[in-house]
This record gives C-alpha cells, structure tokens and sequence, in this order.
C-alpha cells in the first residue's frame, strides 16, 4: 500500500536496514540491530548512547510546519512540490505526500534516481537535463512506467535539440514534458527576455518528443535579504513571468492541453509567488500554481528565520503562527584552554557555516537537566573541520557539559548526516535516512 505519490513500502524497508559504525552518532550498543529494532526499544536521546557532536530533529516542529504549510497552500489554491535536496530523506518526502505535497522538486539527475528508487511518482526537475545518459535513463524510467510523472525545465533553443537527438537517439517512447524558464539578468538561469523565451518555447512545439506544459522561475535568485528594494525586484520578475504566460497562451502553444503548470517560489519570497499566482490567468485552460519551497519543513535559527515570510510579516493571510525551527545539534564542552574560550566537539564536517554560524541555545550538565541559556552569553564566533570556537561572556560552561546549538540554512545541514534521530521530548520516535 502506497502513500499518495510514493511508495511507502520501500520508505518502510528502510527500518530494515542495520546501525553500525557507518552511521555518526548512533550507539554502539545499536550496532548490528536494525534500525526497527532499535526504536522498539523506545529509545531516549541521552540514556542510548548517542555519542556527540549529534543532529537531531524535533517531532513536534515538524508536524507543526507540515501541517501550517499544507493549510496555507490549501486555503489559497496552491500546489505545493517541495524542493526535496534540502533532506533527500524519503521518509521526510513521504510525509509532505501525506500532507497533500502535489509532488516532489529535483535539482540534478541523481537526484532524480533516488527518487524514483522509492517510487515518487511525481517529479518536477527545476532545471535543465542534458546529460545523455542521465535522458536514456529517464526514457527508460518514462516507458517503464505510465504513472511516473516527470517534467523538467528548458532555458535556450540549443538545450532544446540537445534534448530532443539524445531523447531520438535512445527511441524514446514517450514525450518528455518541459516548462520554459524565466530567468533575470545577473541571475542564474533562465532565458533573459520574453523574446528568447518565446523561441524557446516554439523550438518546443516543433519538436515530436517534448511537449511544453507551461513556465518555470526561480525569484530566490535576485534578492538576498527583505529589503523593500528586494521586495520589489521580486515583484518585478513575478509580473514578467505572468506576461510570458500570457504571450504563450496567445501565440496557442497551450492549446490541446488539460492544464499549464506555472511554478516558482522558493523558501524565501512565497508569500509574493503565491499572491501573483492566485490572481486570474489570460490562460483558457487551467492554471496549476506550484509552490517549489524546500526549508519550510525543518525551518532554521538563522538564514530562513528572519526571511521566510511565516517569520516575518506576509502578504496574504491564513497562517499567523510562524515555522519552527526543527533542527537542533548537540556537542560536548572538550577544552576550556583559556577565560572566555570554549573548544566543542562540533565542526564544519557537522554544521552549516555558510549563511550563519550556529546559535548556543540550551546547556546540559552533569546533573542531567536541560537549561535555557540567556542570549548573548556565549558566541560560536568560528567552526574548524572539528571543533567549534565558544566565546564566553556571561555563561559558564564545564569540560564535560554538552550545548544544544540552533542551526542555519537546513541545506547545508544534512548534507553531512545520514541517519539523524527524530525525537519527541528525550523519546527518539524515528531514525530519518538521508542519501545525498
């Protein structure tokens, strides 16, 4: 029996698989048991033998943003098919299927495989795919099966007929649905103006093995903080890619579909996308509008906390209550080689660094007892391969004493995991598999 879009009983052979010394942080005593075996035991996060520095997720979070995300998009008639290379954790993309996800983001071709190894059924690659073995593959994977879903973006007439010999070339059966993206000036891809993108999209139509079924951007691109100039370049962009819509619908390369799909919105501006997309369309099929945001579900302590609109004030109503942060990692206190400096056994091979270092949140000491730490009373003010650096102003932490840090930018987080605990309280109610 499959979860809408996926298919569970390969998510569930995951708890098939046995602990061991591949997996950082898991108990030793757990080694050799499977991972369905294990939590039968009924676990607890400090009592197992989890060893340090350890990621590990918060059950109670994650509900929370399934379910805030999923109402929201519910309420204002959005899809939502989020951008799973923020965990590519199976099980994570099996609950967002459940809370009603339309499918599932890709960015690369192995991405693509995991995927479809745990039967996603529908998959949208926000990209262009010109690899020639990466398109035999997914001819393969089309004509194997009729329920498989794919489509991916296109960006120049070139890519066009590279797609188009190498999809030839392999005697693809099925035509391979791509969307025209938009892109801006300075930023990453996507054609520049509606003109090329308009060439693009008739190179399409003249072609008997893609089909077009609609437009594709990405607006994370041109801004990079919330600044009332950011807001309007987005704003900008948003207008352009529903002009191209219109130009294409009325040079007919719509017509003989069922639906177009219209995608874009990222983690950062979806409030936006999602208030350009619900306006009416100069389209005489219907519009499907895909919401592609990605760091909802494990929120952050940084970068998305003061960006993503269910952190800040936001354009459309329907969900006061903001994400949760769902990410927390804990690490030991090993030297205290001078006043004011603390060494944890933490690093760049553990945490994300790039948008913003991690944030000491709570201490646990030998007494065993979890405490609020005050903020402002210590600092990571930077990360070594292994360690991180704590500058100490009010706190006091001991050799032995263990710091629960918020992190930044999901991302670049659990690239660096592969089997992270899921807990509710100190009860650990789920190991999460990530393959990057």
């Amino acid at each position: 029996m499959s979860a809408r879009g996926i298919n569970s009983a390969a998510v569930r052979s995951l708890h098939d698989e046995r602990i061991d010394w591949r997996f950082k942080g898991m108990p030793s005593e757990a080694f050799g048991s499977t991972v369905g075996d294990f939590l039968e035991q009924r676990p607890k996060l400090f009592d197992a033998g989890f060893v340090g520095p350890l990621l590990v997720l918060d059950d109670a979070a994650l509900r929370h943003n399934l379910r805030t995300m999923a109402d929201w998009c519910a309420a204002h008639g959005l899809q939502l098919a989020p951008h799973g290379k923020t965990t590519m954790a199976p099980r994570l993309f099996e609950r967002q299927l459940e809370h009603g996800s339309w499918g599932i983001t890709a960015a690369n071709i192995s991405q693509l495989r995991v995927y479809r190894a745990f039967g996603v059924s529908r998959i949208l690659l926000a990209n262009q795919l010109l690899d020639g073995s990466g398109l035999a593959w997914l001819a393969a994977e089309l004509d194997a099966d009729p329920d498989f879903s794919f489509s991916c973006f296109v960006d120049s007439v070139r890519g066009v007929h590279l797609m188009a010999e190498a999809l030839a070339r392999h005697g693809a059966s099925r035509q391979v649905d791509v969307l025209v993206e938009l892109g801006n000036d300075g930023a990453r891809t996507g054609a520049r103006t509606i003109a090329e993108a308009r060439e693009i999209a008739d190179a399409v139509v003249n072609s008997p093995v893609l089909r077009l079924v609609g437009v594709g951007g990405y607006e994370g691109a041109l801004a990079h903080d919330v600044s009332e100039s950011a807001i309007s370049t987005v704003d900008e962009y948003l207008r352009r890619l529903r002009a191209l819509v219109a130009d294409l619908a009325k040079a007919g390369h719509f017509s003989g579909l069922d639906e177009v799909i219209v995608t874009c919105g990222g983690s950062a501006y979806f409030d936006q996308v999602a208030e350009a997309f619900i306006e009416p369309w100069p389209v005489e099929v219907p519009v499907v509008p895909v919401l592609r945001s990605g760091g909802y579900l494990l929120h952050d302590d940084g970068f998305y906390r003061v960006r993503s609109p269910f952190g800040r004030e936001h354009r459309l109503p329907g969900s006061e209550t903001p994400f949760q942060p769902a990410m927390r990692v804990w690490a030991q206190v090993t030297s205290r080689p001078e006043p004011g400096l603390a060494l944890l056994t933490m690093g760049r091979r553990d945490v994300s660094y790039d948008q913003e270092l991690p944030e000491p949140q709570v201490i646990r000491g030998a007494d065993g007892v979890v405490r609020e730490l005050a903020a402002g009373s210590c600092q990571v003010t930077a990360l070594a391969d292994q360690h991180a650096f704590l500058t100490i102003r009010d706190a006091d932490p001991r050799i032995g004493d263990w710091l629960g840090f918020g992190l930044s930018h999901p991302c670049t987080v659990f690239d660096k995991w592969t089997l992270i605990p899921v807990v509710d309280g100190d009860a650990v109610v789920d190991l999460v598999r990530t393959f990057f």
